[in-house]
Order: C-alpha cells, then sequence, then structure tokens
C-alpha cells in the first residue's frame, strides 16, 4: 500500500474521446480546394494524443482497499465535504454530508472513467467527498478506501452492492418462497472472503412447523453461525433482530418475497417501506426494493436494505479457494493427500472421508462441490 502522492498515469476506459470527424472534407474536394501536395496520405494515432487509453492523474495516491485497487485523485479540503451516499439512482446519488444535509450528487468524470473492474463505480454506503455545486447539489471527487464490502459478478463484472458494513443479515423464509441452502452457502462464503460477521435470519417461521427447520438451523448452528427465526405475523424473533442491528452497520439481503423490509417496519415503525406479497402462482417474491438504500435507524446505527437477488454469483474466489471458505471443511483441508486436491474426485481425501462418516454434513458439502464447479444458484 503506498500513500504517496505522486502524478500516476492510469489506464482509462475504451472510447474516452469521441474522435471529431472532418465533415468538410468531401465539401472541399467538390470545390477543388484539396491539396493533394500539402495534404496527409495518411494518420496514425500515438500513444500521446487525445484518443490514448492513458491519462496522468497529477496528485493521485493509490491504495488497495477489499474492491480492489483504488485511485484517489486530489481534493481541496477546503471546498469538499465529507459524506456517506444513501442511494445510487441511475447517474445521480444521494449523499448524506456530516452536517446532516442531502445532496443530489454527479459523480466527477475522471471517476467514471478510469479503468475498473466494477460495474458502477458508486455504491450504497460509500464515504465519498463532495464539491458543492448549487443548492443541494454537488459533486463527487473522491472516493474513500472501502472495507466490508457485499460484492457478486454480474456480466463479467464486480456489482457493488454496498460497502462499508460490518454485518450481514441473510434473511431466508421459511416457506413462500422456497429456502434456499445453496445460497444462504453462498452468501456464507462471501461473508467469510470479506470478513464481514454474519446473521442468518430465517422468516415466516409462522407458516412451517418449527421443528421441520431443526435440520438446517441445527448444522449452521454447530458451525458458530448466528442465527435468528422470525415471524413479521406473529412478532416471534423481531425484538432480537432489532437489538442485533442497534449501533451497528448492517446489509439486510436475501431472495426476493422473504420480508426483508417487512421486518425492518417492524423494527422502525418510522420507515414504512412499501412491502409486496408473494406471487400466488410462481412462489417467487416480486422485487419491491429496486436499488439498495442506506437507512439511519431510531435506536442507532443504520442499514442498507437491498433488492431481492435470486442468482448470487461469488466475485474474486477461486475455486481452490472455496474450501477454506467452510468452516467445517478448513480442519481437513491440508490433510489430504495431494496437496491440490479439489475434494470432489481424488482418493485419499480427508473432506470425503469426513462426509461419509458423518463428520460433515453431505448437504453442505453438495452446495460446496456446487460452488467449486462454478455452477449457478
Amino acid at each position: 500500500m503506498s500513500n504517496k502522492k505522486r502524478n500516476l498515469r492510469a489506464s482509462f476506459r475504451k472510447n474516452r474521446e469521441v474522435r471529431t470527424r472532418d465533415k468538410d472534407f468531401t465539401q472541399r474536394f467538390h470545390q477543388e480546394v484539396v491539396d493533394e501536395d500539402t495534404d496527409p496520405r495518411s494518420e496514425r494515432i500515438s500513444g500521446r494524443g487525445e484518443l490514448t487509453r492513458k491519462r496522468t492523474v497529477a496528485g493521485a495516491e493509490v491504495i488497495e482497499d477489499a474492491s480492489g485497487t483504488l485511485i484517489l485523485p486530489e481534493i481541496d479540503p477546503c471546498s469538499s465535504v465529507l459524506g456517506r451516499v444513501l442511494r445510487v439512482q441511475g447517474l445521480v446519488s444521494y449523499v448524506s454530508t456530516e452536517d446532516k444535509q442531502i445532496l443530489s450528487c454527479a459523480t466527477r468524470r475522471l471517476l467514471k472513467t478510469l479503468t475498473t473492474d466494477q460495474r458502477h463505480v458508486i455504491a450504497a454506503g460509500d464515504r465519498v467527498w463532495v464539491r458543492r455545486a448549487g443548492e443541494g447539489e454537488g459533486i463527487i471527487e473522491r472516493i474513500e478506501p472501502r472495507h466490508g464490502v457485499l460484492s457478486r459478478t454480474s456480466r463479467g463484472r464486480q456489482h457493488v452492492l454496498v460497502a462499508n458494513v460490518d454485518q450481514i443479515l441473510i434473511v431466508a423464509s421459511a416457506a413462500e418462497p422456497r429456502l434456499k441452502p445453496n445460497l444462504l452457502d453462498r452468501y456464507l462464503v462471501t461473508a467469510e472472503r470479506n470478513a464481514i460477521e454474519p446473521v442468518l435470519c430465517i422468516n415466516k417461521i409462522d407458516l412451517v412447523d418449527p421443528a421441520a427447520l431443526l435440520p438446517i438451523t441445527g448444522v449452521y448452528g454447530q458451525l458458530g453461525y448466528r442465527i435468528l427465526l422470525t415471524s413479521v405475523v406473529t412478532g416471534q424473533g423481531i425484538a432480537r433482530l432489532a437489538e442485533q442491528v442497534r449501533g451497528r452497520e448492517s446489509v439486510i439481503t436475501g431472495q426476493s418475497g422473504v420480508g426483508k423490509s417487512s421486518l425492518l417496519n417492524l423494527i422502525d415503525p418510522d420507515l414504512n417501506l412499501p412491502v409486496r406479497a408473494v406471487s400466488s402462482e410462481s412462489q417467487k417474491g416480486r422485487h419491491t426494493t429496486s436499488t439498495a438504500e442506506l437507512i439511519p435507524l431510531a435506536g442507532g446505527g443504520y442499514v442498507v436494505d437491498t433488492p431481492g437477488i435470486r442468482q448470487f454469483q461469488l466475485w474474486d474466489v477461486i475455486p481452490e479457494e472455496v474450501a477454506g471458505f467452510f468452516r467445517e471443511l478448513r480442519p481437513y483441508v491440508s490433510s489430504c493427500r495431494f496437496p491440490d486436491c479439489t475434494h470432489t474426485h481424488e482418493s485419499h481425501c480427508r473432506v470425503k472421508e469426513a462426509v461419509s462418516t458423518g463428520q460433515i454434513d453431505a448437504r453442505r458439502y453438495a452446495s460446496y462441490v456446487q460452488i467449486q464447479r462454478g455452477d449457478s444458484v
């Protein structure tokens, strides 16, 4: 990591500059004013012209954060204020400043055109420096280094759902829609990968016999994961959930229709978030929350409500790393006969032996194999 400010030669996205076309060449040709002796026969684009994909960023810092390599342009602290991104809608980011003002902000062109793996430059929860540009408006000049990033792969790029959180509430429903254990495991791998404390919240327990949840809750509980059983109808577990998020920086995520917004409305009735019922035909949730939004809570702290997700493809996790993010597999991976064992088909594999003897849950192992192969949910 380097904090030294310097003139940095940085890569920019393709087609950052649009080449101006010589529109009057044909007209000049027909007017017979083209001088064949002086007009160039060809043109060559050098690495220093307007069309190059590299630019020099003056006074920049380079740092590695939770979302990759970050370039921090120089800013004027006298004309800029520090703020927190509440939500991003299209090209506009809504930022809450330190003096509790909410500014509608555009993003500095330099930030938008730097080459990056990220699908969007700004995410909910980002700490940013904003230069005021009118009444209630501003321009985001710089993004501060991130921690606690929840992201997934989307069209081959990193989709940062939220940044700078220390807790992830993974909400699933006991029924309507059905619980997807493999989706929970993907969230848990991401939480382990990014050092975010995970909490499993199984909602709508009033729709099933609680004993039917023991095979799921028992396995995760033995692994040390915190589990909350909640019901919006009966109010069970709501007080524990409210205590869990009080004073914390949390993100709440899960499938559409599991009741994320309904739970938040019970925790803080002043929020009055919109909710929709699950489709009676497909038993799938309907998208109600359209964008991730940072919501301050009356009891202290904040929570980021995210849109429902039906697929969650891991970002920046290679197959060889997956076993290390499964808590029950970690003690066995170093005892396999082959150092490059994938724990899927090899002989003398300690992980497979532990599965056959019941030391590792067979369902969790099947989930590991699916993630390790790169299969979708």
